[in-house]
């Protein structure tokens, strides 16, 4: 996919993997904190500061593969839950919840400032950038959240089905298992089987509220 890249569109992810990846991982901190454990608030995660959230590695791969990514997991003590199987569901589909929500969201709002004659407003090349931006944050925030829920160790799907499964299959979405997923995950990506997956629901998405 890298050879679909030039150096300006690259600078234009910036912004839009920076917002998908904090939003994401500050719900998780956010719900985690409203269900009664404030490890991830002492850990300085519950913020939207996108440092606190990014991971070096993951972030790259979600600028050239467009697909998915990762960024530091947020710190959990189940133990702490009021209702630890309930809540672990709740904190693990916070994340690709507000993603959609973001996307749904940032959807709407170009819509009304199109209609509203913004665009029409600016100089045509901070228009082009203005929308490719946007567009692009929008595509993201819908990919991170429809993929994140993918029934998949260690997705956010899995993880929110893991807390009613057998301790055997639950232990799969463990962090000592995220190298061997990963490497699965890359294999799959590569071949397209996430893309066929994932980018069929979020053009579907993207077209629902942008038209």
């Amino acid at each position: 996919m890298l050879g679909n890249f030039d150096p300006y569109h690259l600078a234009r992810m910036i912004i839009p993997v920076a917002v998908g990846l904090t939003v994401h991982e500050f719900a998780h901190a956010w719900a985690a904190d409203r269900l009664g454990d404030d490890t991830a608030r002492r850990a300085g995660r519950l913020t939207f500061n996108p440092l606190a959230h990014l991971d070096l590695w993951g972030t790259i791969f979600l600028f050239v593969s467009q697909l998915f990514g990762w960024a530091k997991p947020v710190p959990l003590n189940p133990a702490r839950l009021r209702r630890p199987a309930r809540d672990l569901s709740l904190v693990a589909l916070a994340g690709p919840a507000i993603n959609l929500l973001t996307a749904v969201g940032l959807g709407l709002a170009f819509k009304l400032s199109y209609q509203a004659g913004l665009f029409e407003r600016l100089s045509p090349g901070l228009t082009s950038s203005l929308v490719e931006v946007w567009i692009l944050t929008i595509m993201v925030n819908s990919t991170l959240g429809f993929f994140n829920l993918l029934p998949l160790p260690p997705l956010d799907g899995f993880q929110a089905l893991a807390g009613w499964l057998p301790p055997s299959w639950a232990a799969l979405g463990g962090r000592r298992h995220y190298p061997i997923f990963l490497m699965i995950f890359i294999l799959l990506s590569a071949g397209g089987f996430f893309g066929d997956l994932v980018r069929p629901l979020t053009r579907g998405l993207m077209n629902l509220i942008l038209t």
